[in-house]
């Protein structure tokens, strides 16, 4: 691979360098403001802020002030004129945008300028003296660094920083102002460890915030962006910029509203994306938190976009039968089986060690295979396999049993009761484990699928009544649904015991399983295995269940992030998933050159047999490297391996701090310490990551920070983040892996090469090789994973994409009914398209008799033609006409309901006025009533059109959240059940495509129906005043804000809600539920003709009055 990059840098060129040459002149313009800007006296200083706001006021004032003009014209304009205008505003907006950000190009480098020199006062002088404004006066009452005397302000340059008092010393590098261009143009900035990534982005963050729309900085955890908010917010404040941080308010509150209204706002990403979801739950345009999403600039950025974005951000729940599972019944069988299953092959192994060692390697490596994919993990097996030859036994057996399509696996699996694929996370059941499984129950079939189309063809074969066709057809399909979820908390359970291992992949904290990150060795909070696996393990463990819940709202942060129009990230390890950010974000990352020539000596890797050997050439190097007086950080990837070098390096009485799962909370004073003479530090590749280690001169002075990394982890850019830990600015450090071929990587996806190569040396126990040649190797293995894993991600993010695309929609519509201005064209564009489906519907069958009874159901209006025009007009002149009658009809209703309402109103406020400012006032279809509220004094002023107005808003916006909320378990559902289609060789995505296109476009017409039909026949009960009372403020449900963890990486795209619910509401079934594919009888109310079809195509008919659901 190295040659062909080699190759093709010849032709094509180094995309480095590239980069480089087009950025080098805004280091060469910004150094050329530097003499005009260090002439200016402070408070000239502070002008330009001002200066650059008024140039980007001007650049947009064309638009502004068109946008501001068609506002108003949109008050008094027609329908058809309103839809224009929106349209035009749209267009006005972006092209504001395009203006502000071709001024904000032009001042970049003067910008950057400021910045630098204001950053160089605050390292040169103790305090910096201004004339006060209001806003120092303001920040005055709260910041001891800004003291105030008559009309001066003094800002010292010594603050506050989330607890620790810092005092500034830092300016803005050559190097720093090329990345702080690059984070300007929304790409990434790749900077290696301690090049001052939070420093560089105070001069993108400055210049985006000129335009008064919001700058977000977006953090991996609350400690960070409280941190970087108040290390950072001084020099900003300085210039007349707010700043605050969402992390220190809570959720909903006004002063949570007020961050997002700063010029400049931190937080977690968790957070900004809750706040989203969250405030498309709203009722009223004041519980809205978040502006427009205009620019963000991700720290860490390939933590939050490629390590947290398979996790969407869900809102839940409670559900009807939560706490329905099997797991504790199939439990015990489970326990079993794999106890069955181990004692076997515990003994196979016994044989295979005998058998290979007296020669028979063809039956020993036939033997041996099928222990490797009867119990992949076992320690015994793993041991096994680093003896010289055994591996390559192992793969050229597998290799001759899966050729020709692994026609020749059933023999190796006969005996087996599972068969594991470690490699893609997957458990298959053999027959034998089904029969064993069966047995215990006295049903043979009790896990066997029943084949759909033969059994439906033998019951349609038989000479029977429809009705028991009927009736056995609804038997099967039940059972084919029963059979399969059973077989898939099975397979769950088996990945439970066999897959998932206690304080590695998880903990068990306050009697929960607790998942902990394999990047970092974090605990992630409220975060579940998806699919039933969190449920499984908590079987397992024996603690307690938690039930399943209802999404109410969920968005993965891939969709939440690309809805900003602007996004940039940096961090120190991108460049190995730079293909990843490009296909999903369309993110270029630009590696950005260090200040200071790097020196780390990066070794190449040790490789050993196995861990014994490993572990004892790593704490015989840890001795060594203390001795010398330097400071070592071990890298690990689990809390198992942190604890094991713990107990060895305790053995041998050599201190050292432990920073892993159990003991994050500790991770600052750990990392404080860690860059002392002879610390010894063992953390996991990713702990400390936005922190560095600090050295002293006398540390320098004996070679630097030593880093060890116990193992190779799946993806390279882990490594290099463990690398760049030391060698900061120019430090000296040094690098080196141990490797083992008992390590996952190895075993999984490691090159047979290097097994054959040490088999062939005759390595003896403790010898090592080290080679290039070797390190590349392993690199390969990384590549491979990486594959895999984007694979994951990309799955995940397709099925989200078909939910993101149907939550636009909505959120669209809710949007314009919380808000009101562009109601009214969304209402008239649901009754053009509810007319076109009645004529649709009933054109076809020339049905007159049931459009007028439609159509009478509602909108209350007669059919304008006769059953002979209905016939031979044709449907868009059907459509038309019937739209203008409809509408015209629905306009005077407005009317008269306004008329009639302001009988009510006037006498309230005339005798009642002082009393109330909002209230509400009931509204009724006849069957459903609903309370609006509305302002009583603008109510009174419009002579009863502010309330109608408001009627419309509320009834659009309940109805929407009704709906939308039982789509979404529809959806929950759908993506649960076409995972089945795996079993008839189908792409459970493509039929989740359509099923849900089905779903979405009969969610939309219920939504239009319902609307227009509540609007259209909705009255006030009575004109008694006292049926109006005062508006109270509305709370918030309670509801379970959780993140879902995609650990199966066959089936990772299926979503089973299982985060611990709170009680927000109850649903409660009185039928029983019935699945959209499940085969069910309708009965005519005026034929009493029966008819057998599928649910799905049974809820139109359903729906329209004539058809009723019966049970046979």
């Amino acid at each position: 691979m190295s040659i062909i990059n080699s190759v093709l840098k010849v032709f094509v060129g180094d995309k480095k360098k590239k980069d480089l040459k087009l950025l080098q002149p805004i280091v060469t313009n910004t150094l050329a403001f530097e003499k005009e800007i260090s002439d200016l006296t402070n408070n000239q200083l502070r002008e330009k802020t001002n200066y650059f706001k008024l140039k980007i006021a001007e650049a947009t004032h064309e638009f502004t002030s068109k946008i501001t003009a068609l506002e108003e014209e949109a008050k008094e304009a027609n329908i058809d004129r309103k839809e224009d205008i929106y349209g035009e505003i749209d267009t006005l907006v972006d092209d504001s945008y395009e203006a502000s950000e071709k001024i904000l190009s032009e001042i970049m480098p003067e910008a950057f300028a400021v910045i630098k020199e204001t950053a160089k006062r605050f390292k040169e002088n103790n305090s910096i003296t201004v004339t006060a404004t209001a806003f120092d006066r303001e920040l005055s009452s709260t910041r001891e660094n800004i003291t105030l005397e008559n009309e001066i302000a003094i800002w010292a340059n010594k603050w506050d920083a989330q607890g620790k008092e810092v005092t500034w010393d830092m300016v803005h590098y050559d190097v720093q102002l090329i990345g702080g261009s690059v984070l300007h143009q929304g790409k990434i900035a790749e900077m290696m460890t301690g090049e001052g990534k939070t420093l560089v982005s105070t001069l993108p963050v400055y210049l985006n915030a000129l335009t008064g729309k919001g700058v977000h900085v977006v953090t991996v955890n609350d400690y960070l962006a409280k941190r970087d908010a108040a290390w950072m917010g001084p020099i900003f404040e300085f210039h007349g910029l707010s700043v605050d941080c969402i992390d220190h308010h809570e959720p909903n509150s006004n002063a949570r509203r007020k961050a997002y209204n700063s010029d400049i706002t931190y937080g977690t990403n968790n957070e900004f994306g809750f706040d989203y979801l969250r405030d498309n739950m709203a009722h009223s345009p004041n519980d809205l938190v978040q502006r427009p999403h205009y620019y963000a600039i991700v720290d860490e950025v390939d933590s939050v976009l490629v390590d947290d974005a398979r996790t969407p951000l869900i809102i839940s729940g409670a559900t009807a039968n939560a706490d329905r599972h099997e797991f504790n019944e199939l439990k015990p069988s489970v326990d079993k089986i794999v106890s069955i299953q181990r004692n076997y092959l515990t003994g196979v192994l016994a044989e295979v060690k005998k058998l290979i060692k007296e020669g028979d390697t063809k039956e020993g490596g036939f033997l041996l295979l099928r222990v490797y994919r009867g119990l992949p993990k076992s320690k015994a097996l793993i041991k096994f396999l680093s003896q010289e030859g055994i591996r390559q036994l192992l793969q050229k057996t597998e290799n001759h049993y899966m050729q020709d399509n692994n026609r020749e696996m059933p023999k190796i699996d006969e005996e087996l009761y599972f068969v594991i694929d470690e490699k893609n996370n997957s458990i298959e059941l053999t027959d034998k484990g089904i029969t064993f499984l069966s047995g215990d129950d006295g049903d043979e079939n009790f896990f066997i699928l029943p084949d759909l189309s033969t059994e439906i063809g033998q019951i349609d074969s038989e000479d029977t009544s429809t009705e028991e066709k009927t009736s056995k057809k609804e038997d099967l399909y039940r059972d084919f649904s029963i059979k399969s979820e059973r077989i898939h908390t099975m397979n769950q359970l088996l990945k439970a015991y066999t897959l998932f291992e206690k304080d590695i992949e998880y903990v068990i904290m306050d009697d929960k399983i607790k998942i902990v990150d394999e990047q970092t060795g974090r605990i992630m909070d409220g975060r579940r295995y998806s699919d039933g696996l969190h449920q499984a393990i908590e079987a397992k463990e024996n603690v307690k269940i938690e039930a399943a819940t209802q999404t109410y709202a969920t968005v993965t942060l891939q969709n939440y992030f690309r809805m900003y129009r602007k996004l940039s990230g940096m961090t120190g390890t991108a460049i190995t998933e730079a293909g990843e950010f490009w296909d999903i974000y369309k993110l270029d990352v630009i590696e950005i050159p260090t200040n200071v020539p790097l020196i780390r000596d990066d070794r190449e890797d040790f490789v050993f047999k196995t861990k014994r050997e490993k572990y004892n050439a790593v704490i015989d190097e840890i001795e060594n490297l203390v001795k010398q007086g330097r400071p070592i950080l071990v890298g690990t990837t689990s809390v198992e391996i942190s604890e094991l070098l713990g107990r060895m390096l305790a053995i041998r009485k050599i201190d050292h701090n432990v920073l892993n799962a159990k003991l994050h909370k500790k991770e600052a004073d750990i990392v404080a310490q860690a860059g002392n003479a002879g610390i010894v530090t063992i953390a996991t590749n990713m702990a400390g990551r936005g922190t560095d280690i600090k050295l002293s001169d006398e540390v320098k002075a004996a070679g630097g920070l030593a880093i060890i990394g116990t193992e190779r982890h799946d993806s390279r850019r882990v490594d290099r983040q463990l690398r760049g830990r030391a060698g900061r600015q120019g430090d000296p450090g040094s690098s080196q892996f141990y490797v083992s071929l008992e390590d996952n990587l190895m075993r999984l996806f490691g090159s047979e090469r290097i097994a054959k190569m040490m088999d062939r040396m005759g390595l003896k126990e403790g010898e090592v090789i080290q080679h290039s040649m070797i390190t590349k190797s392993i690199e390969r293995a990384q590549r491979k994973v990486e594959e895999n894993n984007f694979g994951v991600r990309k799955r995940l993010l397709e099925y989200d994409d078909v939910m993101n695309s149907q939550r636009e929609v909505i959120y669209k519509r809710r949007r314009h009914a919380l808000y009101g201005d562009r109601l009214q064209v969304d209402i008239v564009n649901m009754v053009f398209d509810t007319c076109s489906l009645l004529v649709r519907e009933n054109k076809i069958t020339a049905d007159h008799q049931n459009f007028e009874f439609e159509l009478i159901r509602f909108s209350s209006t007669s059919s304008p033609f006769t059953e002979e025009e209905f016939k031979t007009l044709s449907i868009q002149e059907l459509t038309d006409q019937l739209f203008d009658v409809v509408y015209k009809h629905y306009q005077e209703k407005l009317e008269r309901s306004a008329k009639s309402a302001f009988g009510v109103i006037k006498d309230i406020f005339e005798n009642q006025g002082d009393k109330y400012e909002r209230i509400v006032v009931p509204f009724t279809d006849g069957t459903k009533e609903l309370k609006v509220v509305t302002n009583l004094k603008e109510a009174y002023e419009s002579k009863g059109k502010g309330l109608v107005t408001d009627f419309e808003k509320n009834i659009t916006l309940a109805i929407i959240d009704d709906t939308w909320k039982d789509h979404l378990r529809q959806m929950d559902e759908l993506k649960q059940s076409v995972q089945n289609a795996t079993y008839e060789q189908k792409d459970p995505l493509l039929i989740y495509k359509f099923e849900s296109f089905e779903l979405f476009n009969g969610m939309l017409d219920k939504v239009n129906k319902e609307v227009l039909s509540f609007l259209f026949k909705g009255e006030l009960p009575s004109q008694d005043v006292n049926q109006v009372s005062q508006a109270r403020e509305r709370t918030r449900d309670k509801v379970q804000l959780s993140k879902e963890d995609y650990k199966n990486q066959s089936d990772n795209t299926q979503t089973n809600q299982t985060q611990q619910p709170q009680i927000v509401e109850t649903i409660v079934r009185s039928e029983r539920k019935v699945g959209r594919n499940e085969h069910v009888t309708i009965k005519n109310v005026m034929s009493g003709e029966n008819k057998s079809l599928k649910y799905k195509q049974a809820i139109p008919l359903i729906q329209k009055g004539q058809w009723v659901l019966v049970d046979e």
